[in-house]
């Protein structure tokens, strides 16, 4: 019988072990590596939930974002993002009217937001977001 109670999110990257260094060194997440099923490795989102990450040789990024952190300090999460060597400025100003540091302020109504890339140029995005958006 189908249920939703073991939903998890699943993407991929072409480099298993780069791609481990950076979620859970530079970005500190809880990763647990398996060899199993090919490899891969899964993180636990503090709020819960759980993502699955696969490696795939011939990977392309998606040309969306596939991670959001809802934080309530977007310019103090992207100047730590920025200590860590992660670079927020990826789009230019007209693209999402991102300034400086890569934080869009309000565009088209939405919350302020900075996007980055993982090293298999998947976009994850940092932001203050809303209610709603996390399903509250």
């Amino acid at each position: 019988m189908f249920t939703t109670q073991r939903a998890y999110s699943s993407f991929a990257v072409p480099d298993i072990d780069e791609a481990v260094a950076f979620y859970r060194d530079t970005l500190g997440l809880d990763v647990t590596v398996w060899e199993e099923m090919g490899g891969g490795f899964t993180f636990k989102l503090p709020a819960g939930g759980t993502v699955f990450v696969y490696p795939k040789e011939d990977h392309e990024p998606a040309v969306f974002t596939i991670l959001n952190f809802g934080v309530d300090d977007v310019d103090a999460a992207v100047d730590d993002l920025n200590a860590r060597g992660v670079v927020t400025k990826i789009y230019t100003d007209p693209d999402y009217g991102t300034d400086e540091k890569g934080i869009s302020r309000g565009f088209m109504g939405g919350p302020d937001m900075a996007w980055f890339r993982d090293p298999a140029g998947n976009v994850i995005s940092v932001g203050v977001m809303t209610p709603q958006m996390l399903g509250e």
